[in-house]
């Protein structure tokens, strides 16, 4: 993609459909006068006057306690520099977003325009009692520490400035793991920081916290190493200055332990890196471009330990480890501040996660057998599910035993249980998807290429790195469409209805292996020639033999018209009696998967637990633990009618023959769903105690109007339909499918042909 094409796709990206990226809804009923009345005149009177008699009871009536306010002038903006409050404005939304889709913390950004400190602290005073906590983000230095200091002094909430403390947490965590590693002890090592800003004097500080001495730290700057003898040097770099007569990075990083780079890009050679101590430990963590490139580093130490900033690289030093979470723990215990017990707490927590099992979900995202603990894994993935639940209790705890928590927590497994029920509220399942579609992308055939929507889905799988897409369809029209896309890259088309001669012999090849496979199935030679000229024939026939790895289509066709050759050519699994499929719903509480959304109309008992099999293993491929309810009109044997008897028929067998399937049924769906309400009526159900996530219907009637129910009224996102059962990694869209549903239907395909790829290697292997 042209450097223009990003540009104008992400100026499109905040334009549309709505200017800007967050937006604030209702939590309480407003649909009648009465609610009306209690939302505002005459009813708001009450609170305000209890309010007025406790201050502290702003938290009980108010959402004080979740909003923080994320405010910035402007002068330190990423690596654009000064541009000023309104230019810093989109940053400071993607701040607020993080907030809510990792921690549930609703996130108001705040733009100043004023770079007097006094000015600019007095206005975060007088706006405080709006807030809960205040992050203070991209203000530069030195007046970032000047502000966060009073501040904090000044105010009862938790304040606290991310750039500097945010990258120091989560590199702290780092290092103490990568020390372990290494066998090294912190308070021997030497350590060399690249860097003297707000973000660098916070790292050193907290790794001088944690023991690191002061004798052993050099730190630079944009005018050389940091020395006492060094004339007007700030009150932070005079901190930090060293007595040790070395005048470069170059001697610096001489018999060095551990490089800390917050600078720029590609000022550490091989040569130093050569020089340092063994197992050297080096966080490169200057952004996009490191301070030496990650694959130059590993290949010149092979005992190296790296970290960067980059996502693509292991070890990232990501601040999403750190602010949301801490936050969140903050603003639980009503704490008064963000103190250094807090942030020392998180960077135990986080230290001690790494060393964890690591859930199977984070082990698919990122495309690994099993994540563990060592040289390439010293801090969590932001993609770990368990963040939400292990690193707020710690600030929390923290903050209660530092004494400025003003609610101190009671019950710690439910305060765990409401944390996890937060975590549920975002699209992580298309973020798993991506990311391990990524990893190993798989060719793809888009069998209705010539559709400008079709095209756009490819170019952005391309451009992305999730599939490597071949373009079925007349080439004139699909180089038309995609010069109007601006997408120059030299990908594969294939129009089945050519006269080459390479068309036509390959025409004629699939059409003979079609024909053998279906001879005695009414298929003629003719006919199987015929068919080829057919793009969903022809490109079933190219994932069959192996031309490509999957293959998606059903844009511009209804789906009965596409299914069928698709079945004919590419044919259930061996073990599979019925083929069905499955949609991912993404909702407030989390995914669901549901099934059969497509296919089968009016499944048998014994069609329905296969189905509940198959829905049951897509669950897993995606890293989480499957709990079922199949679903009826009636509850447990209170209805004797067929399409009740026939789900209590599937839910036996699928406990005779899958007895350690978390699965139950028949059930209504409110009871499926509300763990209390099934609790108090069914005490006995195998599924109290868990969360169902896979709900499996009597029919397809109710199953395919329940999912696009959902996607229309409730605008929850719909992956799918996902097709189980299939030889081969072929899916099928909806008929207009969006160009996000297509891009997300393409990551299902590569990662469907992924796992059939392992499975093939482990057969060859046993």
């Amino acid at each position: 993609m042209s450097e223009q094409k990003k540009r104008q796709e992400a100026l499109i990206y905040h334009a549309k459909p709505a200017p800007g990226k967050i937006k604030i809804v209702p939590t309480k009923p407003y649909a009648t006068q009465r609610d009306l009345a209690l939302a505002y005149s005459p009813g708001v009177a009450e609170p305000c006057l209890e309010i007025a008699k406790n201050k502290d009871d702003v938290y009980k009536y108010t959402a004080k306690g979740n909003i923080v306010a994320i405010i910035s002038n402007g002068t330190a903006v990423l690596g654009l520099g000064d541009i000023g409050p309104e230019a810093s404005k989109p940053v400071m939304e993607g701040k607020a977003l993080l907030f809510k889709i990792f921690a549930d913390i609703d996130g108001i950004d705040i733009e100043l325009d004023t770079k007097d400190v006094d000015k600019f602290i007095e206005t975060v005073k007088i706006i405080a009692p709006t807030f809960g906590g205040i992050n203070l983000e991209d203000i530069k230095a030195p007046e970032a520490f000047e502000i966060e200091r009073r501040l904090k002094e000044e105010l009862d909430i938790p304040v606290m400035h991310d750039d500097q403390h945010g990258t120091a947490i989560i590199s702290a965590a780092a290092l103490l793991n990568a020390l372990e590693i290494s066998e090294k002890k912190i308070e021997d090592v030497k350590i060399v920081v690249s860097g003297a800003g707000a973000a660098a004097v916070s790292c050193t500080r907290l790794y001088k916290a944690f023991g690191a001495s002061a004798d052993n730290i050099v730190m630079l700057d944009s005018k050389g190493v940091i020395r006492t003898d060094r004339e007007s040097l700030s009150a932070e770099k005079a901190e930090f200055a060293s007595s040790r007569k070395i005048n470069s990075l170059e001697e610096a990083m001489v018999d060095a332990d551990v490089f800390i780079g917050l600078s720029i890009a590609d000022i550490v050679t091989p040569k130093m890196l050569k020089s340092m101590a063994k197992n050297p430990i080096v966080f490169a963590m200057a952004n996009p471009d490191p301070e030496i490139k990650y694959d130059l580093a590993v290949k010149t130490r092979k005992d190296i330990i790296m970290a960067t900033g980059r996502s693509d690289h292991p070890n990232q030093v990501n601040n999403v480890l750190g602010f949301p979470f801490i936050f969140r723990g903050a603003l639980d215990v009503r704490a008064t501040a963000i103190n250094e017990e807090m942030k020392m707490a998180a960077v135990k927590a986080l230290a001690e996660l790494t060393k964890e099992p690591v859930p199977e979900q984070v082990n698919i995202a990122y495309g690994e057998t099993r994540l563990t603990y060592g040289k390439e894994y010293i801090i969590p993935k932001p993609f770990d599910p368990r963040l939400i639940s292990e690193i707020p209790p710690a600030i929390a705890k923290a903050a209660m035993d530092s004494g400025v928590a003003k609610e101190p927590i009671k019950n710690w497994e439910s305060y765990k249980n409401e944390l996890l029920q937060r975590s549920g509220n975002d699209n992580k399942v298309v973020r798993l998807l991506m990311n391990r579609a990524k990893i190993n992308p798989k060719k793809i055939v888009f069998a209705e290429a010539d559709h400008l929507d079709v095209i756009k889905a490819a170019q952005i799988v391309y451009e992305e790195g999730i599939a490597h897409p071949i373009l079925l369809g007349n080439k004139e029209i699909i180089t038309e469409l995609k010069k109007e896309l601006e997408f120059d890259a030299d990908i594969p088309i294939i129009d089945p209805n050519a006269e080459s001669a390479e068309s036509r012999k390959r025409r004629e090849h699939y059409a003979t292996k079609h024909y053998e496979s279906r001879k005695r199935s009414g298929t003629t030679l003719y006919n199987a020639k015929n068919k080829m000229r057919e793009r969903n024939y022809f490109g079933a026939m190219m994932v069959l033999e192996g031309d490509a790895d999957g293959m998606i289509s059903g844009y511009s066709r209804a789906y009965p018209t596409v299914v069928k050759p698709i079945f004919e050519v590419i044919g259930r699994a061996s073990n599979v009696k019925k083929v069905s499929t499955v949609n991912i719903m993404i909702t407030s509480r989390g995914p669901l998967f549901l099934a059969d959304t497509s296919i089968n109309i009016d499944p048998t008992a014994s069609e329905l637990a296969e189905i509940a099999q198959m829905t049951a293993n897509v669950a897993a491929t995606f890293g989480f633990d499957p709990v079922l309810a199949l679903l009826s009109y009636a509850n447990f044997g209170s209805s004797t009618h067929p399409n009740s008897t026939k789900v209590k028929e599937a839910v036996r067998i699928l406990h005779r023959y899958n007895p350690d399937l978390k699965v139950d049924g028949e059930i209504q769906i409110d009871f499926a769903l509300n763990q209390e309400l099934r609790k108090s009526q069914f005490p006995f159900s195998k599924l109290n105690g868990k969360q169902v996530n896979t709900l499996i219907f009597p029919n397809l009637e109710s199953a395919n109007i329940t999912y696009k129910l959902l996607k229309e009224l409730n605008k929850a996102d719909s992956i799918g339909p996902i097709m189980v059962g299939l030889r081969k990694s072929v899916h099928i869209l909806q008929l207009g499918a969006s160009v996000d549903e297509m891009v997300n239907m393409t990551a299902i395909a590569v990662i469907d042909a992924q796992e059939r790829e392992k499975r093939k290697q482990a057969k060859n292997i046993i």
